[in-house]
């Protein structure tokens, strides 16, 4: 009956593992946001918003339905015939407001196609024209608040995301300044900022982008809890024994989250500075990998006291991982070592917050068998079959 449970266990594990196997490649779409203050000498002069919006042609086909011939490949001439659905859905999903005044959407230049990391996104350029309120009959006042907000695909993909990199210049031939912005179901409606942000603003928005990654990257969190889940045992005799003290558990559990955490900011730094690039197809493949060996050392102990050791080969790998989503969320360039740093405190952040739960629940139930045998054997097995679909389809592109 047990064996029967396990099985049953693994096939749910798996077909959910279908739909959730780019952790790091949720349902994202890019979208660059430019404002050009207005002229001051001119009264009917407006504010004007250009966007560049970056969307994935799976999430458009899947609402769409743009691939009419069904072979599950779109073509240029397939989605070039649903411009004017692929425009009408996305301008209806994005409203921007000038102090409460709707800036109507119109389009720039025709649709286009690029690639990213993760497939083809159809490229819409936009731009829109805010009023100016005028205080008397020749002086334009100046913008007081500009907000926008974003709802595409929140009713089909609640976990869908829209990364924001907002551009603004002061006056006509300043330099434009770099804000960030995620938008989600919980944050559809955010103000953008007409000031440059203070150095507490971008480390703090950067920070809040880390620590949400961290805690939806579940491959990053497999990989740090199967290396975790022994740490309140000791192997004696080919089998786990609860380990005597707490301060020996917590030992063991710092070492491993510093040797994580010091390689993947390594590798996080030197990515984000553009000194190393890896393919992503290459570096999400090898982190789903990670997370099979770690889970699977679980069963038999092979490496025991130098867990650590694996935290930090991998971690190096992991890195790069986190480098990716850093460099969708777009980096302020001139404010580039505070988004970096910020970003990476956010995900240490997220990490303490899961040690802080599991390590007093884990060293509680540690002399159990429910976690000997159902946590420690029976989730590191549960892990390693979700994770090994993870490197099937991210290492055959499936």
């Amino acid at each position: 009956m047990m064996r029967l449970v396990q099985l049953v266990m693994l096939l749910v594990v798996l077909l959910a593992g279908h739909t959730a196997a780019w952790a790091h490649k949720p349902s994202d779409s890019y979208l660059t946001l430019s404002a050009m203050s207005a002229d001051a000498k001119d009264s009917n002069a407006g504010h004007t918003i250009t966007a560049r919006w970056d969307i994935a042609l799976r999430d458009l086909d899947y609402v769409l339905l743009l691939d009419r011939d069904g072979n599950g490949e779109l073509t240029w001439g397939e989605t070039r015939q649903r411009e004017a659905d692929i425009t009408r859905l996305a301008t209806s999903h994005l409203a921007i407001t000038a102090d409460n005044m709707a800036c109507p959407w119109a389009v720039a230049a025709p649709m286009a196609l690029d690639k990213h990391s993760d497939g083809t996104y159809a490229v819409l350029s936009l731009a829109a024209k805010c009023p100016v309120i005028s205080s008397t009959a020749n002086t334009a006042s100046k913008l007081k608040a500009l907000s926008a907000s974003y709802s595409l695909f929140f009713d089909v993909d609640p976990s869908h995301r829209g990364l924001v990199q907002w551009l603004t210049a002061g006056k006509v031939g300043d330099t434009p300044t770099a804000q960030a912005l995620v938008f989600g179901v919980d944050s559809a409606s955010q103000t953008l900022a007409l000031v440059t942000p203070g150095w507490w603003q971008t480390l703090k928005q950067y920070a809040l982008d880390g620590i949400s990654h961290i805690w939806i990257g579940y491959d990053h969190i497999l990989f740090l809890l199967s290396l975790l889940l022994p740490a309140v045992l000791i192997r004696r005799a080919g089998q786990w024994d609860p380990a005597p003290t707490l301060r020996g558990s917590f030992a063991e559990v710092l070492k491993v989250v510093t040797a994580f955490t010091l390689a993947h900011s390594i590798t996080l730094s030197l990515a984000a500075l553009q000194i190393i690039s890896l393919p992503s197809r290459l570096v999400e493949s090898v982190i789903a990998a990670s997370v099979v060996l770690a889970a699977l050392n679980n069963l038999r102990g092979t490496v025991d006291k130098r867990r650590w050791v694996m935290a930090f080969v991998f971690g190096l790998v992991h890195g790069f991982g986190f480098a990716s989503v850093l460099a969708d969320l777009g980096l302020p360039q001139g404010a580039l070592v505070l988004a970096l740093i910020g970003f990476n405190g956010g995900v240490e952040l997220g990490q303490l917050a899961i040690v802080a739960v599991f390590l007093p629940l884990a060293f509680g139930l540690r002399a159990t068998r429910f976690y000997r045998v159902g946590v420690l054997t029976g989730g590191s097995l549960v892990v390693a079959a979700l994770a090994s679909w993870w490197f099937v389809q991210r290492a055959f592109q499936l």
